[in-house]
């Protein structure tokens, strides 16, 4: 007899909401789900031509391709379809609850028109073979999320295929630059812009320890200097405008690319509440009785 379900299962949502005997809780969560390029200027190891053949010139390197693959992708529609409305279309790093938000920033809008147009810029009209690779059973509908990507690519002429693995094996293969586009998620566990920036997206140095999450090896030299200079910053202010500017710096150039913020999901007995954290933590103390 179960008195508490930490993040169920979203296709259990309409069920759980239906039943009398349970409370649905939610609240945003501070992990991104986002997508890593390859920035390498390299043979990608995952992209061909549409005759199978490798390329190359790695098409992710040109900021176009980025553009119109973040525009090929419906946000919304994993959201509410995918997500079963449990997530929300991003277009940064946190969410408008973390320090470093920027409200100027907003998700990309599904245009695969412009997509299609983008890609004939820059010299791929028919558009390429991409495989994306993604973790299974790490974040909410990891594997549902990655096919979804990848059939919104092929209406814009990159025909993609899915392999997903186990975290373990998969962050391994990841961390080495073996994959081309591929899956990940991120919790600011710090409350604040500059743990995904420095993580994420500050040029791999390991004397300094930034970029120790920069998979893609995205390198931005003006993005380096805000996010160095904010997180020597004590006034406030002056780091909250650092880190929007560079957020604003790496989302124009698509380091990264966000899709969405997952909720984290409680749902209890009806004579047992509890609220929800932003930081997905679950806490035993938290959990109280109700009234009746």
């Amino acid at each position: 007899d179960v008195d508490a379900i930490e993040q169920p299962p979203t296709a259990d949502l309409a069920r759980l909401k239906s039943d009398p005997k349970f409370t649905l809780t939610s609240k945003i969560s501070h992990r991104v789900i986002y997508f890593n390029f390859d920035h390498l200027d390299r043979s990608s190891p995952f992209v061909t031509g549409k005759d199978g053949k490798p390329l190359e010139k790695n098409p992710l390197t040109d900021v176009r391709v980025r553009r119109a693959i973040s525009k090929a992708i419906n946000r919304p529609a994993i959201a509410e379809r995918v997500m079963e409305g449990q997530a929300i279309p991003s277009g940064q790093l946190v969410s408008e609850k973390l320090f470093g938000h920027n409200p100027a920033l907003k998700a990309e809008a599904y245009d695969p028109e412009g997509a299609k147009k983008l890609l004939a810029e820059a010299g791929y009209p028919n558009g390429f073979n991409l495989t994306i690779h993604g973790p299974a059973g790490r974040y909410v509908n990891d594997e549902k999320i990655v096919q979804a990507v990848a059939q919104m690519l092929a209406r814009v002429g990159i025909t993609a295929k899915v392999e997903t693995a186990p975290m373990g094996p998969y962050s391994g293969r990841a961390s080495k630059q073996e994959f081309s586009f591929h899956m990940v998620g991120w919790g600011a566990s710090t409350g604040e812009a500059s743990s995904p920036l420095r993580s994420l997206l500050a040029t791999f140095n390991r004397d300094k320890g930034l970029g120790a999450v920069n998979w893609g090896r995205y390198s931005n030299t003006r993005v380096d200097y805000l996010i160095e200079q904010a997180l020597q910053q004590v006034n406030d202010e002056n780091r909250m405008i650092m880190l929007q500017r560079a957020t604003e710096l790496a989302m124009a150039d698509l380091g990264i690319m966000p899709i969405h913020f997952q909720f984290t999901m409680w749902a209890t007995k009806k004579n047992v509440a509890y609220t929800p954290r932003t930081d997905e933590y679950t806490l035993a103390f938290q959990f109280r009785p109700t009234k009746g």
